[in-house]
Parts: structure tokens; C-alpha cells; sequence
């Protein structure tokens, strides 16, 4: 695992970017993995720039996202789907037919996560995936449990999950309880990971993937088996060190 230490959170974006702008540059029909959230809207800000500064070519790239709230349309605006669209995929020339987000209306939650494991794997897996991480350790929607999970599966947020995303909200109890999120296979399956984590809110939880055991109670910690981990933090996220 390789850290890299931002001063602050434009720093750490900036960061960010270059290392998703190499992968797409290397390889641009390259299969990115991204999250969402507010850990990467600063990378997603520096990815348009540098594509409306004709750096970047994203016509060939092809994306999938790592969770989606069961029960909210795409075109709600709390939705991930949307959220992509917003912050990223209509300001740069990706072809949305190209994009995935896992599908939060599918009735049947197993035929759901069939699809989108089936999905990843005919792309050829993922090349670069992008996680932020949850004050509890969680990445994707991974929560802490019993076991790490294997392939997308549809979870019962966890309350402190609902407590730090109900800002998104009007309140907490409009914050979906259920989500479908790719699972931690998929994740470790990504040839290369890129994790940014900003704030100290986060510190507990950087502290634990770099320094903790490896415990599915601390999902993050898996990470530390993977061969081409990047970790790029901000002092006070790296603050419990």
C-alpha cells in the first residue's frame, strides 16, 4: 500500500486526478470504477478541468459505479445515478451508454447484483477503481460484519452510515435504508485501487486501514492484501497517526 500525503483536500484532488488522468491516458478505453459522495467531487472537478483544458479524452472509457440507495429513481437527485451525471459524466465526452450504476428499482435484488457481478466480468474487470471511505471503514456500502463480502449484494445501511449521509437529506429519515453496493471482491479484483480520504471525521478510519488488523468489522482493512493500492489522505485525515 502506497500513501501519499496531501496537505489539504484540493491538494488531495489534484492528486487524484493525475493518477485517474495516467490510467485513462495509458489506456483509454480503460474500465474506471468510481464512487460518489463528497470525497470525490474535488477529483471529478479536476477531471473536467483537464479535460476542458484538452488534456483528456474520455470517449472510450467505460465506467461502473460502485453502489446505488434501492428505491430511488435515476433521475431523483439524491440518486447516485444522477450524481454522476451532475458532478462528472455531462461535463466531459463520455458516452453515457458506457456508464453503470447499479439499479436501485430492480424488484428483485438477487437478479440485480447477478447482473451487475455479470456485467464487470464481461468488461474484462476493473482497471482502476476509485473508493473513498466511511467513517466506520466502510468502502462501497461494505459494512462492518461478520465476513467480507464477495460479490454485489443489496445491505441494511448501518445507523452511523444514515447519521453521516443524512446531510444529503432534508432529514434522516428520508435517507434510503437499503442500497446495493459491489462487493469486496470486485473491489480487490481491480487491477489498481485508489482510495482518497479527506477530513477528521475520516482519521479513526485511516488509521485503522493502515495501521489496524485485517477484520471485516474494519472492511477497509482487505486493502491491505491488495498488490497496487494508492492512498492518497489530508493531514487531518491522517491526524490519528
Amino acid at each position: 500500500m502506497r500513501l501519499i500525503r496531501a496537505k489539504d483536500y484540493d491538494e488531495l484532488s489534484a492528486i487524484a486526478a493525475r493518477v485517474i488522468g495516467a490510467q485513462v491516458t495509458l489506456k483509454p478505453n480503460c474500465v474506471l470504477g468510481l464512487a460518489t459522495g463528497s470525497s470525490p467531487e474535488g477529483t471529478y472537478k479536476e477531471l473536467i478541468a483537464a479535460y476542458n483544458r484538452g488534456e483528456l479524452d474520455f470517449s472510450q472509457v467505460r465506467t461502473v459505479n460502485l453502489d446505488e440507495y434501492v428505491g430511488l429513481e435515476p433521475t431523483d437527485d439524491q440518486s447516485y445515478a444522477y450524481f454522476m451525471r451532475d458532478r462528472f459524466f455531462d461535463h466531459v465526452n463520455i458516452d453515457l451508454k458506457n456508464t453503470n450504476v447499479p439499479d436501485g428499482m430492480n424488484p428483485d435484488p438477487a437478479a440485480e447484483c447477478a447482473r451487475y457481478d455479470a456485467l464487470i466480468q464481461s468488461m474484462g474487470g476493473i482497471d482502476l477503481q476509485l473508493l473513498g471511505i466511511g467513517p466506520n471503514g466502510h468502502i462501497g456500502f461494505n459494512e462492518p460484519g461478520d465476513t467480507f463480502s464477495l460479490g454485489t449484494q443489496q445491505i441494511k445501511l448501518t445507523q452511523s452510515t444514515l447519521e453521516a449521509n443524512k446531510r444529503f437529506f432534508a432529514s434522516i429519515d428520508d435517507v434510503p435504508t437499503h442500497a446495493r453496493t459491489m462487493g469486496i471482491r470486485d473491489i480487490m479484483q481491480a487491477r489498481r485501487i485508489l482510495l482518497v480520504a479527506s477530513g477528521e471525521n475520516k482519521a479513526q478510519a485511516v488509521k485503522g486501514l493502515l495501521t489496524g488488523a485485517i477484520s471485516p468489522q474494519m472492511p477497509c482493512t482487505i486493502l491491505q492484501y491488495h498488490p497496487d493500492c494508492i492512498v492518497v489522505a489530508d493531514e487531518a485525515a491522517l491526524s490519528a497517526l
